[in-house]
C-alpha cells in the first residue's frame, strides 16, 4: 500500500510539473513568433538571427535600431526559462518580463529584462533593462535596485556582493559554441546562469519601474552584422 501511494505521488508530481511547462517553440519554424521575417528564420532546428552587411559600410548591419523576435504566446512573471545559444559577432539576448512599444524601421522594439549575451568578453550574464533603467548587474554581481531619489528613472544600483569570478565565468563560454542559459525570475528577485555558473543575482526594489509580467523576445542588436541562434527553451511558469 505505501508504495502504490509512492508511486501515484510520483506520477501526480510528474502530471504537475508537465502541465507547468510551455512549449514555444516547434523546432520547424516561427509559429507563435513575430518579427523581421527577413532576418529571422529557422534554420537546422533553430531560431536564427541574421543582419546583413550595410553596402555603404560593410563594417556595419543594415540595422537602424535593435530589434526582436517577439513571442506570441502569452506573458511569463515567476518562471524558469532554460535555453542554448550560439552568436558569432555582436551583441544578442533574451527579453523577458517586457513590453512592445511602437514599431521601428527594422521590426518589433521592446523595453524591459533582458538576459544579455554577446560575442566579446565582457556583457554575458548581466541583468539590463532594454530602453530602460540600463545595466542593473554586471556580471558576477549581487545588486539591490533602488528608487531615484528624484522619483525619477535613474534607479541606484546597490552592489550587496558576489556570486561569481566575471572572468571564470568568460572562460567557461564556449566562443562561437553552443552554451546554456538559464533565467530565474521570483517576485521581484531575478538569478542568472550560464554553463551552469550564477552571473547575477537582483532584487529589484524600485517597485515603480520594476517589471513584474511581460513579454518574451529575442535581440539581434545594431552594429556590426551578426548571426544568433537559439534552440531547446523551456519554460516552467512557478505560480
Amino acid at each position: 500500500m505505501k508504495l502504490n501511494l509512492a508511486l501515484a505521488a510520483l506520477f501526480a508530481a510528474v502530471s504537475f510539473a508537465s502541465a507547468e511547462e510551455k512549449q514555444i517553440f516547434n523546432g520547424k519554424d516561427l509559429t507563435g513568433w513575430e518579427g523581421n521575417k527577413d532576418l529571422w528564420s529557422v534554420q537546422d532546428g533553430t531560431i536564427t538571427g541574421k543582419t546583413p552587411a550595410d553596402p555603404a559600410n560593410p563594417a556595419k548591419s543594415i540595422l537602424k535600431h535593435n530589434t526582436f523576435l517577439v513571442w506570441k504566446g502569452g506573458t511569463v512573471s515567476d518562471f524558469e526559462l532554460t535555453f542554448q545559444y550560439r552568436i558569432e559577432k555582436g551583441n544578442s539576448g533574451l527579453q523577458y518580463r517586457s513590453k512592445e512599444l511602437p514599431a521601428g524601421e527594422n521590426g518589433p522594439i521592446i523595453s524591459g529584462y533582458q538576459a544579455d549575451f554577446e560575442a566579446g568578453k565582457t556583457y554575458s550574464g548581466i541583468l539590463y533593462e532594454e530602453r530602460g533603467r540600463g545595466i542593473l548587474a554586471k556580471r558576477g554581481e549581487k545588486t539591490v535596485i533602488k528608487p531615484a531619489a528624484d522619483g525619477g528613472k535613474k534607479a541606484v544600483v546597490e552592489v550587496t556582493g558576489s556570486v561569481s569570478d566575471s572572468a571564470a565565468v568568460q572562460a567557461a563560454i564556449k566562443h562561437e559554441d553552443w552554451n546554456e542559459y538559464r533565467i530565474v525570475a521570483k517576485g521581484n528577485h531575478v538569478q542568472h546562469f550560464i554553463n551552469g555558473m550564477q552571473t547575477v543575482d537582483v532584487t529589484d526594489e524600485d517597485a515603480a519601474n520594476a517589471p513584474k509580467e511581460g513579454l518574451l523576445a529575442l535581440q539581434i542588436h545594431a552594429g556590426p552584422p551578426m548571426v544568433v541562434q537559439f534552440k531547446n527553451f523551456k519554460l516552467v511558469e512557478t505560480k
